[in-house]
């Protein structure tokens, strides 16, 4: 299809991309509305390979004949840098945006009936983090990601784009009963393990056969780690040894770290 051309931030045509750096804009609007905005040629092409539709993408006028591959019946807009800046509140370097539509995501028992290892993410508010944990946990085995209700929207654009579109390949679901999900999961066979540098945590490599067999990971958030309704609920506490005094780990990079021992 060729390139429509975009002369005004104002162009009706183009109100899914504007004001991309509001997170609070865009966590209101774009949700309800069933949307998401990927950005750079990678992260666009794992979206329509992992079956997501196009709506419409929006590009650097100047990178228009080097596109290939996208869909022809999602309109493309092309702007030049300076638009495409007014538009979208920043710089937009990797030269093409795309909005899509969402997908339902799996009812909670179908997930964890699908899955053998898993990831279980409380009040991971921070997109970079998100989206960092959601490369790591497709990279390391990780079969599925389950939220609480206070976790950031993995289809934010920074999460998308931190994770390169890995946030695709990791089927997800948000709880709406917590902390009674946790409840769920164990009942579904998994055991809980709560990563912590806190008191009576064991070494993760120290676990046994039977507490790696299906094992469910809790991660907290940066600073104030995991609640107190978490840690109770969990089935064992485990800490990745550190040296040199060092206390704690970014969660993305001790997240990264307890996948692989996990999944080894």
């Amino acid at each position: 299809m060729p390139a429509l051309t975009i002369t005004s931030p104002d162009d009706p045509r183009i109100g899914d991309y504007r004001a991309l750096t509001d997170v609070e804009l865009r966590t209101r609007w774009e949700p309800p509305n069933g949307l998401f905005i990927a950005e750079g040629e990678l992260v666009i092409e794992r979206a329509l390979r992992a079956g997501y539709r196009m709506r419409s993408a929006l590009v650097d006028e100047k990178r228009v004949a080097q596109l290939t591959g996208l869909p022809a019946d999602a309109p493309l807009y092309a702007a030049p840098p300076a638009v495409l800046e007014s538009i979208t509140g920043f710089h937009v370097h990797r030269g093409i945006l795309a909005s899509f539509h969402r997908r339902e995501t799996p009812q909670m028992p179908e997930l964890l009936a699908k899955a053998r290892c898993i990831a279980v993410l409380e009040g991971l508010n921070t997109h970079t983090n998100l989206g960092a944990l959601f490369r790591s946990a497709a990279a390391l085995g990780i079969d599925a990601v389950v939220l609480s209700p206070n976790c950031a929207d993995p289809l934010y654009r920074r999460a998308v784009r931190v994770s390169m579109g890995e946030v695709f390949a990791i089927p997800y679901a948000k709880s709406d009963d917590w902390p009674g999900t946790l409840t769920a999961i164990r009942e579904a066979g998994f055991t809980l393990l709560a990563l912590t540098p806190g008191d009576g945590a064991i070494p993760i490599g120290s676990l046994t056969p039977r507490q790696r067999e299906r094992p469910a990971l809790l991660l907290g958030a940066e600073g104030p780690g995991l609640t107190r309704a978490a840690m109770e609920a969990a089935d064992a506490r485990v800490v990745i040894p550190m040296y040199n005094g060092v206390d704690s780990l970014n969660v993305a990079t001790a997240g990264a770290i307890a996948f692989y021992e996990l999944t080894r």
